[in-house]
């Protein structure tokens, strides 16, 4: 099979979606003037080593922003964001706060979870995250599309659940694995996982 994207698949439902996967999700946490958000972003992901660095895609809009989503317009308005790691256990905390609630209302909230504060930004973070990166906003890059960002941010302060450390290594599985995007309504939570060295 073969399509042009601007031509249509013909198929039920996109096949984008699943093509670049897993994904992982990078659950968003801002503060602007309106409050507090949360949000998932499934194109998430790390970029740089040093300094470390991170990045985001926000697509769409809401119809009480302009031209963006809550996200995207608190990091305008302030320059920074932390990235939540979700993990599995988590799961249904994070579809949760995918819903278009009303700029100035509280996912976190919503979700009844439980925020705490990040150390190097002024911002929230999700208490019970696996990880949590804080973050400040480098460049707002727009995308080919209507209300198409991709949000860089380099990484100030990094928090790591005490249960997620491991014989010294990060690994989220006690807490359910690596929460990740398949495409369509499908998900996964990485629990199995393999090494391999690299050639010198």
């Amino acid at each position: 099979m073969f399509y042009r994207p601007e031509a249509g698949h013909g198929l039920p439902h996109n096949p984008f979606n699943a093509i670049v996967a897993p994904r992982p999700i990078g659950w968003i946490s801002t503060r602007g003037a309106q409050g507090d958000n949360l949000a998932p972003y499934s194109f998430f992901n790390a970029v740089a080593y040093v300094p470390p660095q991170v990045m985001f895609a926000s697509t769409g809009a809401k119809r009480d922003r302009q031209g963006t989503k809550d996200s995207v317009a608190q990091i305008i308005e302030t320059g920074v964001f932390c990235v939540n790691i979700a993990c599995g256990e988590l799961r249904d905390a994070v579809n949760a706060t995918s819903a278009p609630l009303p700029a100035g209302q509280s996912e976190f909230e919503a979700a009844g979870l439980e925020a705490t504060s990040c150390t190097t930004i002024d911002c929230a973070r999700v208490a019970t995250a696996a990880a949590a990166l804080e973050c400040r906003m480098t460049q707002i890059v727009p995308l080919a599309g209507e209300a198409n960002y991709a949000v860089f941010g380099v990484v100030t302060g990094v928090h790591l659940r005490d249960d997620c450390v491991v014989e010294g290594r990060f690994d989220p599985r006690p807490a359910g694995g690596w929460l990740a995007r398949l495409g369509y309504k499908d998900y996964c939570a990485v629990q199995e996982i393999f090494e391999m060295e690299r050639p010198a």
